[in-house]
Order: C-alpha cells, then structure tokens, then sequence
C-alpha cells in the first residue's frame, strides 16, 4: 500500500534536498498537504480521484465556521490548497506511482486583484513625513528610499547585509521567491540616504538595517544577527509614516514595490524589463499593472471621447 503519510514526508523532502526550495515554500506545502490527509485519512493514492478532489475543495470552502456561519477560507487560499496538492501528484506520477493526472485538477477562478499604489506626490509626502530630527530619521529614510527605488519585497530588504549592497555602481544582487538571483538598481538619492545612514553607524554589524540599540553592545559582532530589522518592524516603520503623512490608501512596503512598477511603465518602460525587476516569474503577474498604465487607450479616450 501506497501509505499517504509517508509519501507526503518524502516529497516534503524532496522539496527541501533535490528541488532546493526555501523553507517557507516547504513549511507550506507541509501545511496544506497536512490538512488534505486530515480530510482524506489513511488512504492509498491510488484512490485520489476526481471525485474526492471535489469533496475535498468543498470542504476547504466550507472549512472555518464562526457560530452558525460558514466563512471558508478565500479562493486564493483554496487555490494555494490546490497548487500544494497539484505538485504532489506530479511527484507521485514522477516516481511511477498510480494516481490522480495533476492537469485533471484546475484552480478556481478569481477576480483579477487590484493594485493600490502611491503616485510621485504621495510617495514624496511619505517621505516628507520622516522627522529628521528624530534618532532613527536617518535609517527610515533609507529604508523608504530602498523600497521605493528598487521594488524589494520587505524579505528581501530585511535580509540585505552592507556587504552585499554595492553603492558605488548603484546595484545589487538579492534572490528572491524560489531563490532566484536579480540584480536591483538604486537610485541616486537612494544611494544618498544610505550613505548617510551608515556614516552614522556605530557598529560594524552585518546587517544593512538594524533597530537602534545600545552603543556600548556595538562591537559584539555575534549580536549583529539579532539587530536585524525585521519585517515586521519594517511594516509598522511604513505604516507609521503613511499614517503621519495623511495617505488614507492602506500603504505598506509592498504598496511601494506597486508604486515602483507603476511608475516605470508610465513612463514607458518595457514590460519584460519591469518582469525582470520585480523578479515575477511569469508575465502574467507582471501584466496586474498594465490596465493602470496604459497611455494609449488614454490618448485615444482624449482624441475621440469630446
């Protein structure tokens, strides 16, 4: 018998060994798989078939209840439920194990998601909104400078050590989602904001960005990996700001990886080259901000629409 337990354990490590995949990808794939083989128990994967995969979809529409109240989890998370479940059966199929065609399996339709960005003037009323006599104005600043002028995803700008950032050719390497390496381009003042940030370090910890600690610990190097800053604090930093700037959209560091690629395809550049910036994998997920920037349709709104 084919146990469902084990096989999931084994192409939970196949992820992590052979496929090279980050933990999070992994501690993810653990969570959703885990919950199918609650629903489904001890069963042989040759008895996954349509069918059950039905039940099982009902089942994650109807998952979590509150009172009398049927509230389900999102089509979003159904389809991450879905995507886990699909790539598990390619594994088995792989490893000539009789079982449910993945390709048979489709994901749910959704709405197409909407972008909030910030345009030049409000990402420049973000800024102005850092108090640059307060004691952490100089490492904010750099910090909504770096989001903005590269795209970063919060992760990425957390896990940037000084070493790594070359401020002189104004460029980076990070990896991204499935590890992947991109180069980033800082902007000039950017550059500035950084420099200046690090002038006023008084430490010699690895981190790029750390929280504002004691200077009598500044030379311990072994505690420099606890002063990183953490995505978390990098969201309230941004959060904070939006909000003592006045910005009533929902703002957060992603909101400025949005506003970054919005501005670059106002201004005209290449989708692809916006692609390979961003570090999305596929076009399509690069394709979420052209209805918002397509200058052609409003020209020729304008010409015709009197």
């Amino acid at each position: 018998m084919a146990n469902l337990k084990s096989l999931i354990e084994q192409f939970l490590e196949h992820c992590e060994i052979e496929k090279n995949q980050s933990r999070k990808t992994v501690e993810n794939y653990s969570h959703y798989l885990g919950r199918f083989l609650k629903f489904a128990g001890e069963m042989d994967v040759n008895k996954i078939d349509l069918p059950l995969v039905q039940k099982y979809r009902l089942h994650l529409n109807r998952v979590e209840s509150r009172g009398s109240r049927v509230e389900g989890l999102s089509k979003n998370t159904q389809n991450y439920h879905v995507i886990a479940l699909r790539a598990f059966l390619k594994y088995l199929i792989k490893n000539d194990f009789e079982t449910l065609a993945p390709e048979k399996v489709e994901l749910a339709k959704i709405p197409q998601r909407s972008v909030e960005f910030l345009s030049r003037e409000e990402v420049e009323t973000l800024f102005s909104a850092v108090d640059e006599k307060s004691k952490t104005a100089l490492r904010d600043l750099a910090i909504l400078e770096t989001l903005y002028s590269t795209g970063l995803r919060v992760s990425e700008l957390a896990a940037l050590n000084r070493n790594q950032v070359d401020l002189k050719r104004r460029e980076f390497m990070v990896r991204g989602k499935g590890r992947k390496p991109r180069i980033v381009f800082l902007s000039q003042r950017a550059v500035e904001r950084i420099e200046a940030y690090l002038k006023n370090r008084e430490d010699a910890f690895e981190p790029l960005f750390t929280n504002i600690g004691r200077t009598r610990s500044a030379m311990d190097i072994t505690k420099g990996e606890r002063r990183r800053l953490t995505t978390v604090s990098i969201e309230a930093l941004v959060r904070k700001y939006s909000m003592l700037a006045g910005i009533m959209k929902k703002v957060t560091p992603h909101t400025l990886r949005h506003s970054f690629a919005t501005d670059l395809l106002q201004n005209g550049a290449d989708i692809r080259a916006v692609q390979e910036m961003l570090g999305h994998a596929s076009i399509t997920t690069t394709q979420i901000y052209t209805h918002l920037t397509n200058r052609r349709l409003k020209e020729i709104h304008e010409k015709f629409h009197k």
